[in-house]
């Protein structure tokens, strides 16, 4: 069993950079004839695909032992092992498709079901989040902090539209409403494993989604936490990873911020 230190990140983001590699490739090349639709406003490409068997072999190289929860190969899987890579090939598909340079490769190694090990790289914008539990988180090897405004009007915040599972949208709706008013404005990028790197690194002061999948939010935990943010489910509760909603953000703002969403709950 390798050891889980700086050195077997630094490996994880090898696997993810050569990954981005292969999809900047192909980004802008993808014929509408290539790309399917798993449901409503879920898309796939053969990126996708070929880009999650890829990252298994890599991983697998680092640690023959781990299991792999994935949005293409796995998505019903929810088993926990010792070890449990849970990865997002290409988180903001639509994006990458559409041309838009805002997708990432979301990679996060779990020990006994808690994150460990987090790797975000965004392939076209050549940025890499990387963190290490209790060693910190970093953006291209230099360490990021979450932002310490304390009060809404100071914050700008990130946020997720549903694409499925519109029962909350008049909830949902309302509280982006308040949001409207009360900060300096809201942003939703189409990658929720950006947005928490960004809220990480503190170009966001919170990020809040709901309707979320296991591989879009684990390496976003735990690159937050250790930047010295917070993270929890709409009722405050943690261990997120396996809930459908999270939100994140800075210490000083979470208290002010969770009270916004008490409608979401």
């Amino acid at each position: 069993m390798p050891e889980i230190n700086l050195e077997f990140l630094s490996n994880v983001e090898t696997v993810a950079i050569e990954v981005g590699r292969f999809q900047l490739l192909h980004w802008n090349k993808v014929k509408q004839d290539s790309i399917e639709d798993k449901g409503l406003n879920q898309l796939v490409s053969f990126v996708d695909q070929q880009s999650e068997q890829q990252l298994i072999d890599g991983l697998r190289v680092l640690l023959p032992s781990a299991t792999f929860i994935g949005e293409e190969k796995a998505p019903d899987n929810r088993e926990i092992t010792e070890y449990t890579w849970v990865i997002d090939p290409l988180d903001g598909t639509t994006n990458f498709l559409h041309g838009l340079p805002v997708f990432s490769i979301s990679l996060a190694l779990l020990h006994h079901g808690a994150p460990i090990v987090a790797v975000v790289y965004c392939p076209a914008l050549n940025e890499s989040f990387t963190s290490l539990k209790n060693h910190g988180a970093f953006l291209n090897g230099n360490r990021i902090h979450v932002a310490q405004n304390a009060t809404l009007n100071q914050t700008l915040i990130a946020t997720g539209f549903p694409y499925y599972q519109f029962e909350k949208i008049d909830a949902y709706l309302g509280v982006l409403s308040n949001l409207m008013k009360t900060t300096h404005g809201l942003r939703r990028m189409g990658s929720a494993a950006i947005d928490l790197a960004y809220t990480a690194c503190g170009r966001f002061d919170a990020f809040f989604e709901m309707n979320l999948s296991p591989w879009d939010i684990a390496a976003g935990i735990l690159l937050v936490e250790e930047a010295g943010g917070i993270v929890t489910d709409f009722s405050g509760e943690p261990n997120v990873i396996f809930k459908n909603q999270i939100v994140a953000a800075s210490k000083p703002i979470y208290p002010v911020f969770l009270s916004e969403l008490t409608n979401l709950v």
